[in-house]
């Protein structure tokens, strides 16, 4: 009887040990954890931690461990600006009956909805989330915003503009789940009808006033008129585009259709009717039928949704992004250019959008030039290093006091944060950072079928190695290194890709490629 116990004792803890075994070969990568932790200890002993969700700082490294790819690069600006934007990101995860949701403040303030969420930035936070290991998190935050909870209305949801469509599918590239869009199709299709009712105009284009864009005080805005602006035409398009693409996903060719000859609309009607030809630039439409004279950066986000036209035309306004008297600030973006004679005359304390930088728009920004640049033939004057530049001051400007800080607007010239030590604006939760590394710059571009896309915008000879390891893509594990000596991996020279440990990919050179999965 004992022998026959110890038998199957020994067979049980056997098969613990292969599954274990199994496991830890399927998520082990190239990097440990080490760095991660150093980085977590140190923004640990910064941090009063005034305010707790559901990760707390003692459990902060357990939780990041579990959840985040891991990086590193020999830029050091950009390898902190990664964790810190992590650890960050996990403070505004809150639990709650309904699931989970992501704050934007992290203290409560009062024009918020219930657990003190805000949509505003719900298309950074989802595309930032949706590389998380566990997809509970992002799952969760969308399905209360779009599923219908009959005893907890949210009225507050068209507060702003929303590209959640989009944000939704692209999501789904990461991590198909075609079960949760069927379930969210019909409620996002519902959405669509009620923007239409809310803010379309008879001639197809939409309307918004700006501090409902959450750009308040702009140059072009109004709290009254009913101005046509670049941004709710292009989130529009963008989400008419997911739509139909999310309708392809599931088989419904009614809502394909319908959504397919709504973008296509769209796309004309905002190169026609916003698109400047003297200013070279997408501006906003004002009710009197003239552009509002100032070119701003929410002129860039067509190319967030890949709207314009490959044409030499539409890629001249990009120009503006490396001019001092367009964009380029000694500490940043702004948003709008530098030379207009109402920049920066709103004042300064509460939210104006004149011409400060905002972390939101610069998301935008650089997300719309990684588009041009892979996406685009027609690329003016814009070059990976370009983009590389910007990317690095952006991580750069992240600080206070030397310390990293992420924080609501700057004043362009000092890099002050124009909110002071507020504490609502602390570890502000209103833009995107690790979306941009692993999507843009390391370039993993998500795709629904068994490829893996690779398109990065490290500059030729920029860095002599990297590593970006412990992605989940579609239910696999995926590294991708760069080691130009082969010395700092031991793996060869060149780039080298894997999934689940098992090369599928090498090149000599860093450039675009495709791999099997």
């Amino acid at each position: 009887m004992i022998k026959g116990v110890t038998k199957i004792i020994g067979s049980f803890f056997l098969l613990v040990m292969i599954s274990t075994i199994g496991y830890a070969q399927k998520t082990a990568g190239v990097l440990n954890t080490v760095r991660l932790k150093k980085y977590v200890t140190y923004f640990n002993s910064i941090d009063t931690e005034a305010v707790k969700n559901y990760v707390p700082n003692g459990q902060s490294f357990d939780w990041l461990a579990k959840n985040i790819p891991l990086f590193e690069c020999p830029d050091t600006t950009l390898q902190q600006m990664y964790y810190y934007r992590w650890w960050s990101f996990r403070k505004h995860l809150v639990k709650t009956n309904d699931g989970f949701v992501f704050t934007e403040f992290i203290t409560p303030v009062k024009f918020a909805g219930e657990y003190n969420t805000i949509s505003s930035a719900l298309g950074h936070q989802v595309n930032e989330g949706r590389w998380l290991r566990d997809p509970q998190y992002i799952n969760d935050y969308i399905s209360f915003w779009l599923l219908d909870v009959p005893k907890l209305p949210k009225p507050h949801f068209h507060n702003f503009s929303s590209w959640v469509d989009d944000a939704v599918y692209q999501r789904n590239l990461v991590d198909p789940n075609k079960a949760l869009i069927q379930k969210l199709l019909p409620a996002l299709n519902k959405d669509y009808q009620l923007w239409e009712t809310e803010k379309q105009l008879p001639d197809g284009m939409f309307w918004q006033f700006d501090v409902r864009d959450a750009m308040e005080e702009s140059i072009s805005g109004s709290r009254k008129d009913k101005n046509v602006r670049p941004t709710i035409n292009s989130y529009m398009y963008g989400n008419a585009k997911a739509l139909a693409q999310m309708a392809a996903y599931i088989g419904n060719d009614t809502l394909q259709k319908k959504y397919t000859a709504k973008a296509a609309t769209l796309k004309t009607q905002v190169q026609q009717n916003l698109w400047d030809d003297e200013a070279s630039f997408f501006e906003v439409k004002l009710t009197s039928g003239q552009f509002s004279g100032a070119r701003e950066a929410i002129g860039f986000i067509p190319w967030y949704f890949n709207l314009p036209n490959d044409a030499p035309k539409y890629a001249k306004a990009w120009d503006q992004l490396i001019d001092t008297t367009g964009f380029n600030a000694p500490w940043g973006l702004t948003t709008a250019e530098r030379r207009h004679p109402k920049f920066r005359t709103h004042g300064t304390g509460k939210c104006e959008w004149d011409g400060a930088v905002w972390p939101y728009a610069t998301t935008q920004d650089l997300k719309g030039l990684a588009n041009l640049l892979t996406n685009y033939t027609n690329r003016g004057k814009m070059t990976p290093k370009v983009f590389y530049d910007a990317l690095h001051k952006y991580a750069w400007s992240q600080q206070m006091y030397g310390r990293p800080y992420i924080g609501e607007y700057q004043d362009e010239k000092n890099g002050a944060w124009l909110k002071g030590d507020n504490p609502r604006s602390t570890f502000y939760n209103h833009s995107g950072f690790a979306d941009l590394i692993i999507n843009d710059l390391v370039g993993i571009k998500p795709r629904l079928d068994n490829a893996l896309e690779i398109n990065p915008l490290i500059p030729q000879g920029q860095w002599d190695w990297f590593c970006l390891d412990r992605v989940s893509y579609h239910g696999r594990n995926i590294t991708i290194l760069w080691d130009k000596t082969g010395t700092k991996y031991h793996k060869g020279k060149g780039m080298h890709v894997y999934a689940d440990g098992k090369e599928i990919l090498t090149s000599e050179t860093l450039k675009h490629v495709y791999a099997k999965l």
